[in-house]
């Protein structure tokens, strides 16, 4: 693995490094995150924030924002908890940052191609997410994906197996080359970067918590990109490259 990650350029990896550790640090805030209790004694629960309390009466907003009050006499005691999991989200928009590489047998000058993406979508009675995605990825040189994905899980249980589709395209970043890395060539033609269609499918595991999810994700991807290049014998060429690798990625959906 470290010697994949050793072949992805400075620029790349720094953005790969950085994603990782936002999604490890996310997961490690939300584990320690604790929610205001209010025991009563009528036998109730009350979770929320505790933003006032006085020798009269507790002051409490819950998740929904409302804001409750309650007399001192009604209260048998106050304490801090970890909130239990208490089902996904049935519905609503939903954000996702993930990264990975495509790894798989290929030219060498795309031995890790990194991948870096973001989707935002909507989520439909808790197993069913669309959403729409960008990002960059390194393919021997830098492309923006633009897809669409469908995703579907198979329970709504904390931990739960999921597949998903994907299909659009990818187009180049960056610009075309303009010169050689040697320095200025007369006989050197530059690149005429061009895109093409991409699709993925693969399945995945995804772990819910209060108000996130993390996920691991194997899948297939393809790839089709171009460039022209102008050939003093035979005018412009166009070359072809098919990019078919195994996609491995961790994510975060929030």
């Amino acid at each position: 693995m470290l010697n994949l990650i050793n072949l992805i350029p400075f620029s790349m990896k720094k953005l790969f490094l950085f994603t990782l550790a936002l999604i490890i640090s996310w997961t490690q805030m939300s584990a320690q995150k604790t929610t205001d209790v209010l025991y009563l004694k009528n036998g109730s629960k009350i979770f929320g924030k505790l933003i006032e309390v006085n020798s009269s009466q507790y002051k409490i907003q819950t998740s929904d924002g409302s804001e409750m009050i309650y007399p001192v006499t009604d209260v048998e005691k106050f304490s801090k908890e970890t909130p239990l999991f208490d089902g996904r989200k049935t519905e609503g928009f939903a954000f996702t940052i993930e990264t990975g590489l495509l790894i798989g047998p290929q030219s060498a000058h795309y031995s890790a191609p990194f991948s870096f993406n973001f989707l935002a979508g909507f989520t439909s009675k808790t197993k069913n997410t669309i959403s729409f995605g960008s990002g960059v990825e390194f393919i021997g040189r830098p492309f923006t994906p633009l897809y669409i994905e469908y995703k579907y899980l198979f329970y709504d249980r904390k931990t739960s197996p999921f597949i998903f589709f994907r299909g659009g395209a990818i187009v180049p970043f960056g610009g075309n080359e303009t010169s050689t890395s040697s320095g200025f060539d007369y006989d050197y033609s530059p690149k005429n970067y061009k895109g093409g269609g991409s699709f993925g499918f693969g399945s995945g595991v995804s772990w819910a918590k209060e108000d996130y999810d993390i996920f691991f994700s194997f899948a297939y991807r393809y790839a089709h990109t171009s460039y022209e290049q102008y050939d003093h014998s035979r005018g412009d060429v166009t070359y072809k490259n098919n990019l078919n690798r195994l996609e491995l990625k961790i994510g975060l959906k929030f």
